[in-house]
């Protein structure tokens, strides 16, 4: 089995004293205390937790969201914590959507070697991916059917108050660039990413066959676009009981249909089932079927998903260009070697091919 790849080559303790002597200047006399870097930390944009000394301090529990370290391999291309500042702020402005009140935003890579965002830290659970919340021993998975339901129902009604409640006008600075409706540009985005995830080593052949059925595929009306989170899955919400606390990880947030963020939330959790499927347990597969996530939505929004064979498809696609420049992130590193077949770097790669072939819903 290959090693867990890296998530940082950062020192903790250099980061400590740099956040210390930078909230001196946001907030004269204050103290970083209790800083750790998270276990579960991703492979993307890194999380420090601190707490705020201070005789007045805005809040008290912080987490700190910092741009991936240039010099490491980065997962993606680009991280805009301006952004990702601004998407945060416009759903908290305009929308019941939970989400972290953001307190600071440092622009200038100085500091702490790349920008970053500090927010309010918030209290819950959040369904782990290591070891997935699909295995047996999970707080979710050990969950009453009842439970996971109301977990279900209160996730997919985020996802619809999102998409209901922002103006698009006011969202317009996620519009991606380039010629055409939000859902060619957003698919033209991923093709530019995965070049970029190729360039120099072994294209994915898989990858490149499932970019030629999205085009079969493609939807006759995408549909007005929305608020998009992106990263739309459990495992970026804290949830206090069963219900969101707070909605985290809007890096990838854009305006496109609202099917993306659906497809999503529908294949990442399939993603997790058919691993621990593969491993020998039931895993949870009455748990976000597809089905039950389109009828809630449309129950919810008026809106009825459709083209999900496409949009399931964009999302395993989409994960796997991922998970393809993590395979080569760890071939830098030297902790695994490029294989004969580089489709075998996919981790879900069986799953992709079925969908590909149109065998995997049936």
């Amino acid at each position: 089995m290959a090693p867990r790849p890296r998530t940082t080559t950062r020192d903790p303790d250099d980061l400590a004293r740099r956040l210390t002597a930078w909230l001196g200047t946001r907030l004269p006399g204050a103290r970083a205390t209790a800083v750790t870097v998270p276990a579960a930390n991703g492979m993307s944009s890194e999380t420090l937790l601190f707490d705020l000394d201070h005789p007045q301090p805005p809040y008290r529990a912080c987490a700190l969201r910092l741009a991936a370290d240039p010099s490491a391999y980065t997962v993606f291309p680009v991280y805009d914590m301006a952004r990702q500042y601004r998407t945060m702020r416009l759903v908290a402005e305009h929308t019941d959507v939970p989400v972290p009140r953001v307190m600071w935003l440092e622009e200038d890579p100085e500091p702490l070697g790349a920008p970053f965002l500090v927010m309010e830290r918030v209290d819950g659970r959040v369904p782990p991916d290591v070891m997935p919340y699909t295995y047996e021993g999970s707080w979710l998975h050990a969950a009453s059917d009842a439970e996971r339901e109301r977990l279900e129902a209160s996730t997919v009604g985020l996802l619809a108050r999102l998409h209901d409640q922002v103006p698009l006008a006011d969202a317009e600075f996620l519009t991606l660039p380039g010629d055409g409706d939000a859902l060619r540009r957003h698919v033209r985005a991923q093709r530019a990413y995965y070049d970029w995830v190729v360039d120099g080593l072994p294209r994915s052949p898989l990858i490149e066959d499932a970019f030629d059925r999205l085009t079969d595929l493609w939807p006759r009306h995408p549909g007005t676009p929305v608020l998009n989170w992106g990263d739309a899955r459990i495992g970026n919400v804290i949830y206090d009981g069963f219900e969101p606390a707070a909605v985290l990880d809007w890096e990838m947030a854009a305006l496109a249909p609202r099917e993306v963020d659906l497809g999503w939330t529908v294949y990442l959790h399939r993603f997790f089932h058919d691993l621990t499927v593969a491993s020998g347990q039931d895993g949870l597969p009455g748990f976000l079927r597809r089905d039950r996530v389109e009828e809630r939505y449309a129950r919810l929004t008026g809106h009825t998903p459709r083209d999900m064979d496409f949009y399931t498809l964009y999302a395993a696609l989409r994960h796997a260009v991922v998970m393809l420049r993590v395979a080569y992130r760890q071939v830098h590193f030297g902790e695994v070697a490029v294989p004969a077949d580089p489709d075998t770097l996919i981790l879900h790669h069986g799953s992709l091919r079925a969908m590909v072939q149109g065998s995997y819903w049936r």
